[in-house]
C-alpha cells in the first residue's frame, strides 16, 4: 500500500477559505454504496433516521496561536524579537505547555516572552524544535487571558491564504464545544447549528458526546512511501460510561452507530479495540486506521473532503473501499465541491 495511492489533483480555487452561512447551508455529498447523491447539509433530517446514533466530539478549540515579544538586556543595549507561537498539549508540569516556537533560535532557555499586558510565559526548555513553555497565569485566568490575545489556529492551507480573524474565533468552534483543549476543530461538525441539531432530534435522532482533543499533528505530512509504518501522533480522548453505554445499546439493537468527523471516528474504534465492542475508555490513542482494518462501531462517517495522501484519506478508504473513495473525490472536484476545514461535508455508507 503505497502513499501515492491515495493521492490525487486538487484544483486550488476548492480549497475554502471561509465556511458556509448559515453552517447548514453547505453543500453534501451522499454516497451509499457506489451510488452519490448530490445534497446539502440542511437534508440531513431526509438522510438519517429515528434511532440513529450521531457521535459527536465535543472538544473545544483554544485560540492557541499566540503573537509576541521576546525582549533582551545586554551589554550593548535592549533588543527584541517577534515571536510566534503554537501550543500544542498542555505538559506534565502545572501551567505548562508544549508550543511550537518560530524562530525558536531566537529564544533562550529562561528568556520571557510576552504576549500581552496580562500574559506571559518562560522558555522552560527546546527539544525536537519545539519548546516548552511555562505561562505566568493558570485556570480561568490563563483561559481568559488567552481569549483575548489567542487566535485560532487555523490549519496551514487557510493560514497560507490568509491570518486568522475575530469571525473565526465563532466559525472554527462547534456549536456544542464544551471541553478546552484541542489546537484543531473537529470540523464535520462546524457545518451543525442548534435549528439543525433540534430537528434531528425532534425525528428521533440520538446525539452522544465523546472528547477527543484534536492535536496539530493531524496536520502532519506522511513521510514513508510504504503507509503501514507511519506512525501517528497520540491524541487524548475520553468515552464516558454513558456515552458507551448508549452506543453499546444501538449496536445490540442494530441501529446506526454514525460519527460525525473522522476524530470521533478514531475515539469510538479505539475504545473497542481490546474487546472488539465500544466500553468506557480514557487516555492517548494514536490509532491509525487504513485499508483492511476491522470496524467494530462506527457504520457510517459524516467528514469533510480531505487532503491528498493524507491519514484521512486511507481512513476513509478503509470505510468504503478504495475504488468507491476514488469515484467519491472525482465526484466532489467535477461538481465543485468545497474542500477541507471549512469545505463541504459527505456521508460515507459502506454497502452492507
Amino acid at each position: 500500500m503505497k502513499l501515492s495511492d491515495f493521492d490525487f489533483e486538487l484544483p486550488e480555487e476548492l480549497i475554502a477559505t471561509r465556511p458556509a452561512k448559515p453552517r447548514s447551508s453547505a453543500r453534501l455529498l451522499l454516497a451509499q454504496g457506489d451510488h452519490i447523491e448530490d445534497r446539502y447539509v440542511s437534508d440531513l433530517p431526509e438522510i438519517f433516521r429515528a434511532g440513529d446514533v450521531l457521535v459527536l466530539n465535543d472538544t473545544k478549540v483554544i485560540p492557541a496561536r499566540l503573537f509576541g515579544l521576546r525582549r533582551r538586556e545586554s551589554e550593548h543595549g535592549s533588543g527584541e524579537a517577534k515571536i510566534e507561537v503554537t501550543l500544542l498539549e498542555p505538559s506534565a508540569e502545572q501551567g505548562a505547555w508544549r508550543a511550537l516556537i518560530k524562530p525558536l533560535r531566537k529564544v533562550k532557555e529562561g528568556e520571557v516572552i510576552r504576549f500581552s499586558n496580562d500574559l506571559s510565559a518562560t522558555l522552560l526548555a527546546k527539544e525536537d524544535g519545539q519548546g516548552t513553555l511555562e505561562f505566568n497565569l493558570q485556570g480561568d485566568d490563563f483561559d481568559a487571558a488567552l481569549a483575548e490575545a489567542g487566535a485560532m489556529p487555523l490549519p496551514p492551507y487557510i493560514a497560507a491564504r490568509r491570518p486568522a480573524d475575530a469571525q473565526d474565533k465563532q466559525d472554527y468552534q462547534t456549536v456544542f464545544a464544551e471541553n478546552s483543549g484541542a489546537v484543531a476543530a473537529p470540523t464535520a461538525s462546524l457545518h451543525f447549528d442548534e435549528a439543525l441539531l433540534d430537528q434531528l432530534r425532534a425525528q428521533g435522532v440520538e446525539f452522544v458526546h465523546v472528547t477527543l482533543h484534536v492535536g496539530a499533528g493531524t496536520f502532519l505530512p506522511v513521510k514513508v512511501d510504504d503507509v503501514t509504518t507511519h506512525k501517528m501522533h497520540a491524541e487524548w480522548g475520553q468515552v464516558s460510561e454513558a456515552a458507551a453505554a448508549q452506543i453499546a445499546k444501538a449496536k445490540a439493537e442494530g441501529r446506526r452507530v454514525i460519527p460525525v468527523g473522522t476524530t470521533a471516528l478514531r475515539l469510538i474504534e479505539s475504545a473497542a479495540q481490546a474487546s472488539g465492542a465500544i466500553a468506557p475508555w480514557e487516555g492517548e490513542t494514536d490509532i491509525f486506521i487504513y485499508p483492511g482494518f476491522g470496524f467494530n462501531v462506527a457504520t457510517a462517517l459524516m467528514t469533510n473532503f480531505h487532503l491528498p495522501k493524507s491519514t484521512l484519506m486511507m481512513l476513509v478508504s478503509a470505510l468504503m473501499g478504495k475504488e468507491a473513495v476514488d469515484a467519491i473525490y472525482a465526484h466532489a472536484i467535477e461538481n465543485q465541491y468545497r474542500f477541507f476545514s471549512y469545505g463541504d461535508s459527505s456521508v460515507l455508507i459502506p454497502s452492507a
